[in-house]
């Protein structure tokens, strides 16, 4: 799942041209497009964060679990100058339970730190992976473990 959560790519897209930006790689231009921002949006503590948002709020559908299916729904939305998303739609889909498990749960995100252009916040579209692995192959622990001391 650690490989998972570092594969979620918030790539951000440019509002009318659809031009697919990377974090990290976006360079300040001199004359850059009026549309296109400076700095992508980023969920309130980053990609870890967010895939701990995931682990924590995603119920996998027993029909996928039965049947075996792990993936990533793609979606697509829009984080709104002050942060909130809206818009949500399958970019990608995965099994038709996961898919409106993936939809349930981006319903549920809080506000994300906006894309910003000059210094300014603007409105962009982003897509994200919403991840789901089988439960019976990964498992995480959530307390720390605590080895045996006696000898």
């Amino acid at each position: 799942m650690k490989t998972l959560l570092l594969l979620i790519l918030v790539l951000p897209l440019a509002a009318s041209a659809q031009t697919v930006l990377r974090p990290k790689r976006m360079q300040v231009q001199a004359h850059g497009a009026a549309n296109r921002p400076d700095q992508a949006p980023e969920y309130p503590g980053g990609p870890d964060a967010l895939g701990a948002f995931f682990q924590e709020n995603i119920k996998y559908p027993d029909a996928a679990r039965v049947k075996g299916i792990t993936g990533n729904v793609l979606l697509n939305a829009r984080v709104a100058a002050d942060g909130r998303l809206s818009g949500f739609v399958l970019a990608q889909p995965l099994e038709p339970a996961c898919d409106a498990e993936a939809l349930r749960v981006a319903a549920l995100l809080p506000a994300w730190h906006p894309a910003r252009r000059k210094g300014f916040p603007v409105a962009v579209s982003i897509q994200f992976p919403v991840p789901f692995a089988n439960a019976d192959i990964v498992k995480f622990v959530k307390e720390p473990v605590r080895k045996n001391d006696a000898k």
